[in-house]
């Protein structure tokens, strides 16, 4: 669950590598984010010479998170820490590579093209 202020770590090759959470999109205010939701993040860390830099406001959807996610099946899927990948404002992603797992419930909330990046999709 992703909560305002929250910080995430980013799992693509923009540039970023953690940020913080300003606002989850679509829900109401005091509502958390689960995967697959879209939030506004602001970057708090960022690595040299990339296209993102430090204190920037950026879109991003949630690939992975610390808490339980129950499936249809009634299967539980937990993941290690939260993470990010950012989006450019069309929804597609900033980075060319995503690092690491992500769930195939992406692929109901239409983010096929993170799924085709990711190395492995739980």
């Amino acid at each position: 669950m992703v909560r305002v202020q929250s910080v995430l770590k980013v799992v693509d090759n923009s540039g970023a590598r953690f940020a913080q959470c300003i606002r989850v999109l679509a829900k109401a205010p005091k509502k958390p984010g689960k995967i697959g939701d879209i939030i506004i993040i602001s970057v708090k860390r960022a690595t040299p010479n990339k296209k993102i830099k430090k204190s920037t406001v950026q879109r991003g959807v949630i690939v992975r998170a610390a808490t339980n996610l129950v499936r249809l099946d009634g299967s539980r899927i937990r993941f290690d820490q939260t993470t990010v990948v950012l989006l450019n404002k069309l929804s597609l992603p900033l980075g060319t590579r995503v690092f690491g797992p992500v769930c195939k419930e992406l692929r109901d909330r239409k983010f096929v093209k993170i799924l085709s990046l990711a190395t492995l999709s739980i």
